[in-house]
């Protein structure tokens, strides 16, 4: 029996719908698990999905939320000013999964030793996309955990023997993309399905070694399993994206 690879798209403290994924896939011990970033903020249990990751010793990259947490409190000291910003972009959310309190310093611990990305040879995943125009050591955490046109608007693969895999930018919020669609572009795919939309958002992981899609509705009730080719809808990188909402962030 070939083991899976699987990688999850952004979760944003959607535990039900986490554990009902993982419940329909049963990943073993031999199967490799990857995060794609953002699993806090927005959902309603953000210390549980961080808890969930960190003790089954999942691999993981840091998203832009991460980023937001760590900036207004990471350096032992609170950034009142990052701090607002973090707030209002969802980190509300994750305080009251905390009881109303800040994030334990375990969990901000473990959010500091997680990596940009990973390199899997044939894949590589990192939570926004990458400059285009920069080589990867040129590449900054603002690439790694924020980008979006510049990287999506590429017509020119990036790398020449692996496709990137991202997060951070909700698939249907591209231009001609559905709910629960994966994005394609050139030399990348993106699995955001937007969770925390009730209503039309999934939460998505993909095997890389079998392209299949596994995805749960936000409220971990309706799950479904798709060949990638049968979810996956192309970009248009001339006119990328058919709403614009802050909501993205």
């Amino acid at each position: 029996m070939s083991h899976k690879r699987l990688v999850i798209g952004d979760v944003h403290g959607h535990y039900e719908a986490l554990c009902s994924l993982f419940n329909h896939i049963a990943p073993t011990q031999e199967d490799q698990v990857y995060f794609l970033g953002d699993l806090i903020d927005r959902g309603p249990e953000s210390s549980q999905v961080v808890e969930f990751v960190m003790k089954n010793d999942y691999h993981c990259i840091l998203g832009n939320h991460e980023i937001m947490l760590l900036d207004a409190l990471g350096n032992g000291k609170l950034n009142h000013q990052a701090f607002q910003s973090w707030l209002q972009n969802g980190g509300n959310a994750t305080v009251m999964s905390y009881g109303h309190k800040m994030p334990s310093p375990e969990h901000l611990d473990w959010m500091k030793s997680l990596p940009f990305f990973f390199d899997l040879g044939d894949y590589w995943l990192v939570h926004a996309g990458v400059d285009p125009r920069l080589n990867i050591t040129q590449q900054s955490p603002d690439q790694f955990c924020w980008i979006r046109s510049e990287f999506h608007s590429t017509e020119k693969a990036y790398f020449k023997d692996k496709t990137i895999i991202i997060g951070h930018t909700i698939t249907f919020t591209f231009n001609g993309l559905k709910p629960g669609q994966i994005a394609k572009g050139e030399g990348w795919l993106g699995i955001d399905t937007g969770v925390y939309h009730h209503g039309q958002g999934w939460l998505s992981a993909l095997d890389l070694n079998t392209d299949t899609v596994y995805q749960v509705d936000s409220f971990g009730k309706n799950f479904r399993s798709l060949p990638l080719s049968e979810v996956t809808h192309n970009v248009n990188t001339r006119k990328l994206f058919a709403r614009r909402q802050k909501a993205l962030f």
